[in-house]
This record gives structure tokens, sequence and C-alpha cells, in this order.
């Protein structure tokens, strides 16, 4: 046997007694929870059913808003011309001015 096989042998036996040795420190009852309701099945029911009415199926934010434009294309254009030209806004792919 290697050194290293010894070790991971010997690590294998330590972990198993020691999940051994915890197991009888389980407690049940930790796990018993004590619950009282005051409302009925029925009650309990009709809130969850009317849920799915009052929200949306569409996750926030993933639907685009249409916009409908009044501008003139051109005039856009022309104004985006002059902004480069003077040096107001970046152009190219370095973002030069």
């Amino acid at each position: 046997m290697t050194t290293f096989s010894r070790f991971f042998s010997t690590a294998i036996l330590a972990t198993l007694a020691s999940v051994g040795a915890h197991a009888a420190e389980l407690d049940p009852a930790q796990f018993a929870t004590q619950f009282e309701g005051n409302r009925t099945r029925a009650e309990v029911a009709a809130e969850a059913a009317q849920v799915p009415m009052t929200r949306s199926q569409i996750p926030s934010g993933s639907k685009a808003e249409s916009y409908k434009s009044v501008a003139d294309r051109s005039v856009i254009r022309s104004q985006a011309a002059d902004a480069v030209r003077t040096g107001q806004i970046s152009s190219g792919e370095t973002g030069t001015r």
C-alpha cells in the first residue's frame, strides 16, 4: 500500500466512525412541529385560487413596451451627424471623439 492509500483509508474509517457517533445525538422531537391553524381547508383553497388572477404571468421587465415615434428619421440622422462632427458624441468602435 502506498502512503496515500493508507492515509485515505484512515480518513474514510475516521469519517465513518464519527458519523456513527453523531447519529445517536439526533432528537426526533426537534423535527416535529406543532401548528394550530384557525382557517378551514376551504378558506385556504379559495385564497390560493385567487393568486393566479391577481398576478401577471409575464415576469417584470421582460416585456418591451411599444413606442411610436413622431420624429422624422432624416432630422434625427442629420442631428446625429452634426453631433459627431462637432465632437459632442463619440463615433466608431473605439469611442474616439
